[in-house]
């Protein structure tokens, strides 16, 4: 585009009054202004725009060509605004948020199910990834906000904590008396056991294999999962001993499906928050979000 927006806007108001004494007084600029403007995009475009008459001016051939294209484009732009203005008065946004599968379940979707309720013209991606994905795709700026377990360095990262999570072992009731029945001590009930842990790849796994390092317990066989939901389903059926955040399994504690094996040493606890680049502005969407869960508390226990 060789001439800049206010030519054309120029051009359309004097085409659309007919008069550019009538389009200097709409524009609140002089005739000689606006004359010089359609002389100029006159001699860019090597064309004439508008012929005179005893009335004012019409446009051209040219000038009517070219008008029609204008019209449509400050008609696109007038729409474009109108859409941006209920955007903002309705709260229309996008916010991509980015946590395991794990949390996602037993910590995220309490906050979404008001969040949602409250601004239901913001769309939701969720991406679905171990902790270590989500700090990269925060890095990446793929995501706008992390629900993670707080990690070592936090580096460039704002991190509002939510709650604890503590991991523990689980058995049922049946599986730990066999193991008694066998001979097996307390304290030896996890290296004589059938291990059910998060595969390797995941943060939890690492966590609760430095554990067992660390407390010299040897696995001697292991079933690896994905989900801790399936995890869970597995040692409800006694096909080992399961290693569980305690608050997602309260109710199967209470009720005894499940029982909590005492540990010599403990495992100690970890921070779960919501974790947004600090270096950034957030968008409408993120900041309402963040306003959001600092102000709310979900129904369900933490």
């Amino acid at each position: 585009m060789n001439q800049n927006l206010s030519s054309y806007w120029i051009f359309y108001t004097v085409a659309n009054a007919g008069n550019i004494s009538r389009a200097a007084k709409e524009l609140y600029i002089s005739q000689p202004a606006i004359s010089k403007s359609i002389q100029k995009l006159e001699e860019s475009l090597n064309c004439k725009l508008f012929s005179r008459s005893s009335r004012g001016v019409v446009l051209t051939e040219e000038g009517s060509l070219l008008y029609g294209h204008v019209k449509e484009a400050f008609e696109t732009l007038s729409t474009g605004e109108d859409k941006l203005k209920r955007s903002i008065e309705l709260g229309v946004g996008h916010l991509q948020i980015g946590v395991s599968t794990i949390l996602c379940k037993y910590m995220l979707l309490p906050y979404l199910k008001e969040f949602i309720r409250r601004n239901p013209h913001i769309r939701i991606s969720i991406h679905c990834q171990p902790t270590k994905e989500v700090l990269q795709l925060l890095d990446e700026q793929k995501i706008d906000i992390g629900l993670i377990v707080q990690p070592e360095n936090q580096k460039n990262l704002y991190f509002s904590y939510l709650g604890s999570i503590e991991d523990i072992f689980v058995a049922t009731s049946d599986y730990l008396t066999n193991l008694k029945k066998r001979g097996i001590p307390e304290d030896a009930i996890l290296s004589n056991s059938t291990l059910i842990l998060l595969d390797k790849n995941n943060m939890t796994r690492q966590y609760i294999d430095r554990y067992l390092q660390e407390n010299h317990i040897a696995i001697a066989d292991s079933i690896d999962i994905s989900n801790m939901d399936l995890l869970i389903d597995f040692a409800k059926i006694g096909v080992g001993v399961a290693c569980v955040v305690k608050n997602f399994v309260r109710s199967e504690l209470e009720n005894g499906t499940l029982v909590e094996i005492p540990l010599g040493a403990p495992i100690y606890s970890r921070r779960v928050g919501f974790a947004y680049r600090m270096h950034s502005r957030p968008s409408h969407s993120l900041q309402t979000f963040i306003d959001f869960y600092k102000n709310y508390t979900p129904e369900v226990s933490q």
